[in-house]
């Protein structure tokens, strides 16, 4: 068997043998199989796609190149949660400190940005000595002691979806619905989750553009988790324009701090609220999501989903200091903020421009390997069918490089559109 042939047979739409796939995917772990190759088999599955078996034996195949995590002695039910991918997406740094103000132990493994849409380590990276590397064994015991985890993959839990993630951000092979299935999948059967909620993004600024493409994903990986014996709930939720405000790393982090405290937007409050809400009557502890709702709001309110934030940030060596004194973050060198040129109603606030735009000032990453400026994104002030007065902010540039945020307005001058008759908002959720 070669990988040459793989590839041959992939790109000429042909449906591989579990076994094939199995050989790609242990021959890429154990670097027998080069990037450039790999990097070629994933653009001829974005073209031409997987059937639901081939991707189900990619999952696995993922899953199974490294150890299968068994959270059985730990916790009753291990839960997670996962996003699709977007911008201004930072609903775990809320959620999980939620569900586990509960009472509900929850241990998350997340990955980093791909292409306009962040990652939750790079957030979490803002915070000075934050470790997003914990062994395998830490991460048991942080979740055994504390009940709550969030860090990246370690390297023994699916080495093969690390390496392939990389990949994909610089190949442009993001947008694959076998490819995306397949990582999120994967890492929640090796990282022991037995009940998973998935927000599946859809819009201008996800990698489903389309409610066909998102209800599709959403699909096979429902199908992947009941082949797995998982329970999974899928969403799918808006993604036309950023959700909350904050666009770029220690930005987001303050937002996701400030919705702690009970003050953040009010959509990416409500997204919070509801993904909390799927994950407490997942683990058993609410009834329904009106109660799952109720719970949840109680935790954030009371304080204690805060004070299990600190908990989680003090556990992976993170400087509290900077969850308790937001101001503490280092700041962009140049700040601007862009007023309304008209009045009107805003009908377009484009997204993926926005995350295109946080990741040319340095948030996000053009290729593996870039450094990441965790002070630099942007702020968005309006949502699409607000009322908007001239000269009001309409999105305020962190930025540190002069030039980068001359090079950003002018960008971000088609981003949003324009009405002058009012504009009904976007809907949160989509059936």
């Amino acid at each position: 068997m070669r990988a040459v042939d793989i590839i041959i047979k992939k790109r000429d739409k042909e449906e591989l043998a579990g076994e094939e796939i199995k050989f790609f995917i242990d021959g890429f772990t154990r670097g027998e199989i080069s990037d450039y190759q790999v990097s070629a088999w994933a653009m001829a599955i974005l073209l031409n796609g997987m059937t639901p078996r081939e991707t189900t034996d990619l999952t696995m195949a993922i899953a199974h190149s490294g150890e299968i995590l068994d959270l059985s002695g730990i916790v009753k039910i291990a839960l997670d949660k996962h996003s699709s991918g977007g911008v201004g997406d930072k609903t775990s740094l809320v959620v999980l400190p939620i569900v586990a103000a509960c009472g509900l132990p929850v241990g998350k493994m997340s990955g980093r940005g791909l292409g306009f849409s962040g990652g939750t380590l790079d957030k979490l990276e803002s915070i000075p000595g934050y470790r997003v590397d914990l062994s395998t064994d830490e991460f048991k015991q942080q979740l055994k002691r504390e009940g709550i985890v969030l860090t990246g993959q370690s390297f023994d839990l699916a080495p093969a979806d690390g390496k392939l993630y990389a990949l994909r951000d610089v190949t442009g092979t993001v947008q694959s619905i076998p490819l995306i299935a397949s990582s999120i999948m994967s890492k929640k059967i090796a990282s022991g989750a037995q009940a998973i909620v998935l927000d599946v993004k859809v819009g201008l600024g996800a990698f489903m553009e389309t409610l066909e493409d998102a209800r599709n994903l959403a699909d096979l990986m429902k199908d992947i988790g009941r082949l797995a014996g998982r329970e999974v709930v899928t969403l799918i939720s808006d993604m036309n324009q950023p959700l909350g405000s904050a666009v770029g790393n220690s930005l987001e982090v303050i937002e996701a701090i400030n919705t702690l405290h009970n003050s953040g937007p009010a959509d990416f409050h409500e997204h919070c609220i509801h993904i909390s809400a799927l994950m407490l009557v997942l683990g058993h502890i609410a009834t329904n999501e009106k109660a799952g709702r109720k719970l949840a709001e109680t935790a954030l309110g009371s304080g204690e989903a805060y004070r299990k934030f600190q908990i989680l940030v003090k556990a992976q060596g993170g400087d509290v200091n900077f969850v308790d004194n937001p101001e503490n973050f280092p700041k962009a060198k140049f700040f601007q903020i862009i007023q309304s040129d008209r009045s009107g109603y805003l009908s377009l606030v484009h997204a993926r421009m926005i995350g295109e735009a946080a990741v040319m000032l340095g948030a996000g990453r053009s290729k593996k390997g870039d450094p990441v400026d965790h002070a630099v994104g942007l702020l968005i002030h309006h949502k699409v069918g607000d009322k908007v007065e001239k000269g009001e902010p309409l999105y305020t540039i962190h930025a540190n490089d002069l030039s980068k945020q001359i090079q950003i307005h002018k960008f971000l001058n088609s981003a949003f559109g324009w009405s002058d008759t009012p504009v009904p908002a976007l809907p949160h959720y989509y059936n």
